[in-house]
């Protein structure tokens, strides 16, 4: 009988996700944008503008998570099957790196349907008459920060990319060669130069769920950072980011006294925001892939405590992967941030507790006439990010990075700081330390695979890749074969098969 109540929940939930993928889809802008008779008036620009955050909303249901964290040592195989193991495990081939039962591997093509949209703001949105030219760079600077996001997210993961900066006609295929790493950041960083001019001020827009000018400061941070250590930029990068962080500090922003209620579902849009992907129940139902990290009651062990019980229902989802060991065990004791980001599950058959799994309890959405959703907001960059990268341009500039590690781990421990005081050591124990600190405070938030390669972790602390240092192909992704299929001038990544 469990066998078919397991059958039972994995096909509702499938049939869940697909549907709710479908509605996404149906949100994107179907009117032909890119035609010239389209682009006359300043609402026809806003109205685009709308249309190109709706695709990354689309990004964010899950590949912005696959990208970012899956390949890293922070994810494992959970109560339910192990359909995400080519992730977690590095298995990944140009075949098999799908969402989990799509059976088509995941592309870059919804990324460049974001560059599109870009392009096509930047193209036309200087020929419209606006009642204000403040108004008119503020659209151009979207679009110039989101196609700096879009290249920067798709070159940490493939690596080099076909460059295109104007409309195409066809969405489907790019029909270009590849552009060096160093000429794609080139064009990201002359993005942000461009989009931080035209922003008008250090203020937020829409929620914080639109690029501002402090989160650009975030992004650009990020960039440098990133260029300093895998692009031989150093100090001169390090420098520049630590400048624009330092920028950040006039923005209205601060840590929240609380951990968990930066991730309230009632509380969005907090202090603690300065980026994020709005998802809401009115606008878009859709389960992100958070739900794949909870719990079905036919995944659950027999004696489980009621209060644990009572901290999950309503039951939703299917537990196929989850928090590793590895992220579990390295929280410490009377840090606040574990029980705010898992739930440890423990199964009892008369002798005593016994671990049976763990779920992710960060992003566990909201409840709507008694189901649950999975509709928190995808954090891009939130103040935590702040501290903790500029910490890592002191680090790399080998200045102090304690206050900066202190000031998260003072809200981290509470009462209990004054036992988890950081105090600097060599720039190698710093990075180390600097590393843990991130598994730590963002968990979940799809950063832990970006955060080992930029540091060269990653074969140190994921199990599936240590001792094949000498495999350096696989710190990118495969380019998956549909996307080989249409761009002929594409080459695969090296090591990868063809």
């Amino acid at each position: 009988m469990r066998k078919y109540l397991m059958i039972s929940v994995i096909v509702t939930a499938i049939t869940l996700f697909n549907s709710s993928c479908e509605s996404e889809l149906n949100l994107a802008p179907v009117s032909e944008i890119s035609n010239a008779s389209f682009w006359k008036t300043e609402s026809d620009a806003q109205g685009a503008a709308n249309g190109m955050y709706t695709i990354l909303r689309g990004q964010a249901v899950d590949n912005l998570f696959i990208w970012g964290e899956a390949r890293s040592e922070t994810m494992g195989q959970n109560a339910g099957a192990a359909v995400f193991q080519n992730w977690y495990e590095n298995l990944l081939t140009p075949d098999n790196s799908g969402n989990l039962f799509s059976g088509a591997p995941t592309t870059w093509g919804g990324m460049y349907n974001l560059v599109h949209h870009a392009n096509l703001l930047l193209k036309y949105v200087p020929g419209i008459k606006f009642n204000s030219e403040e108004t008119k760079n503020n659209i151009l600077a979207h679009a110039y920060t989101m196609r700096a996001f879009a290249y920067f997210t798709m070159s940490k993961t493939w690596g080099e990319l076909p460059l295109v900066t104007e409309p195409t006609s066809d969405l489907s295929s790019i029909q270009r060669e590849r552009s060096s790493v160093e000429d794609v950041f080139a064009l990201i960083k002359s993005d942000i130069e461009q989009a931080e001019t035209r922003f008008s001020g250090m203020v937020f827009q829409d929620g914080r769920d639109m690029w501002s000018l402090p989160s650009l400061l975030v992004l650009k941070a990020d960039v440098y950072l990133w260029t300093g250590k895998r692009l031989g930029g150093g100090d001169p990068d390090f420098n520049v980011a630590l400048s624009a962080l330092n920028e950040v500090e006039q923005a209205d922003t601060d840590l929240l006294p609380d951990f968990g209620s930066v991730f309230d579902y009632s509380n969005k849009r907090n202090k603690e925001i300065l980026m994020a992907v709005t998802f809401n129940y009115e606008e878009s139902p859709v389960n992100t892939i958070y739900a794949w990290m909870y719990a079905s009651d036919v995944f659950m062990p027999g004696g489980v405590p009621a209060e644990t019980i009572n901290e999950i229902i309503p039951y939703a989802g299917v537990p196929f992967w989850g928090p590793s060991d590895i992220a579990r065990n390295k929280f410490l004791d009377g840090d606040q941030r574990k029980e705010h980001s898992i739930i440890e599950i423990y199964g009892n058959d008369g002798s005593g507790p016994v671990f049976h799994s763990a779920i992710q309890k960060k992003f566990n959405g909201t409840l709507v006439a008694g189901q649950r959703y999975f509709i928190d907001d995808y954090i891009i960059y939130r103040y935590a990010d702040v501290l903790l990268l500029r910490a890592e341009a002191k680090n790399a500039l080998n200045q102090d990075p304690s206050a900066e590690i202190n000031r998260i781990r003072q809200r981290a421990y509470g009462e209990d700081f004054s036992s988890h005081v950081f105090v600097s050591g060599s720039q190698t124990d710093n990075d180390n330390a600097i590393l843990d600190e991130r598994l730590r405070e963002f968990l979940f938030e799809g950063k832990r695979w970006w955060d080992l390669v930029r540091f060269d972790a990653a074969f140190e602390r994921v199990p599936s890749l240590v001792g094949r240092q000498d495999d350096r192909y696989l710190l990118l992704f495969p380019i998956a074969t549909p996307t080989l299929s249409l761009e002929p001038l594409v080459k695969q990544n090296p090591g990868y098969p063809n």
